[in-house]
């Protein structure tokens, strides 16, 4: 697939990155006192920048600033993500969104268990990651929430 204008890879990076959610100090300003670097990135929004809540614009300024921070090699990573995300219906798109928000729901402990396995699961080889997600994808969801029970009972047996 033909890479996005730079521009444009940036604006919806930048939209990718308020659904992280990741903290960082901004200000929902007024457009006119955004600096120019800002603007610049976030040139789209510029007609409906003022009419947008202030939610919104701290979201999208954290994504700028995040945008800002990144090297190229995290810029291209990014672009890649985003490329995958544009691909994806609306229906997952909607799922994926449901499960980060049932995430952040989660208590602290919890959320720090699912990271820690997802640490674990990241650290496994390459083949070994691809075989689990096949495996994963063949069960039923019946079948998919007995084996998470069998590792849940096997983890506090082991506590």
């Amino acid at each position: 697939m033909k890479l996005l204008s730079k521009f444009t890879n940036g604006l919806s990076v930048v939209c990718l990155l308020t659904l992280t959610g990741l903290p960082g100090p901004a200000q929902a300003q007024q457009w006119s006192e955004l600096n120019t670097t800002q603007q610049r990135i976030l040139k789209p929004f510029e007609s409906r920048w003022d009419g947008l809540d202030q939610a919104k614009r701290e979201r999208l300024l954290r994504g700028a600033e995040r945008w800002q921070q990144m090297n190229p090699e995290q810029r291209a990573r990014m672009k890649q993500r985003l490329q995958r995300w544009q691909k994806l219906s609306p229906a997952q798109k909607r799922a994926i969104k449901d499960r980060y928000r049932k995430f952040q729901d989660l208590s602290p402990d919890k959320k720090a268990k699912i990271r820690k396995a997802f640490k674990r699961f990241q650290s496994l080889p390459a083949d070994q990651r691809n075989k689990f997600k096949a495996r994963w994808r063949q069960l039923t969801p019946a079948q998919r929430k007995r084996w998470l029970q069998h590792l849940r009972d096997r983890r506090n047996g082991d506590q």
